[in-house]
């Protein structure tokens, strides 16, 4: 397997972790490297922070889910293509990069969310 292969499953069990399983604390000490910075305008830069942010969220939002779609990796980036469901509010369509240290540790993080309307201008979906 690849480092970028790696990248990406690691990724993938990132969001199992912090998201479905509601385990923020847990994902950041096992995937994050020594530093995590955050470029999300609502969560706070850090471990801590995002910690935080996502152990609120988890307490919530009780039965949030995740649905990885794509991964794509480049170099020391991955790029993955999910489906948000919430109860009771509408879903999301995202796209989040990681940025990978050398030794396969997430150290960095954008993302770019979208609401899913209920109607839209072609038959195509979101994913």
């Amino acid at each position: 397997m690849t480092q970028q292969e790696r990248n990406k499953e690691t990724a993938k069990a990132f969001y199992e972790l912090m998201f479905n399983e509601d385990q923020p604390r847990k994902a950041i000490e096992k995937y994050t490297g020594e530093i995590y910075r955050q470029h999300n305008p609502h969560v706070p830069d850090g471990k801590e922070g995002f910690i935080e942010y996502f152990e609120k969220m988890a307490s919530g939002h009780p039965g949030k889910k995740i649905h990885v779609k794509r991964a794509i990796a480049e170099d020391n980036m991955v790029v993955l293509h999910t489906h948000q469901e919430w109860p009771n509010d509408p879903d999301y369509a995202t796209i989040d990069i990681f940025r990978f240290d050398d030794n396969g540790k997430i150290v960095e993080h954008w993302d770019v969310l979208q609401t899913i309307p209920e109607e839209m201008a072609h038959g195509n979906s979101m994913f």
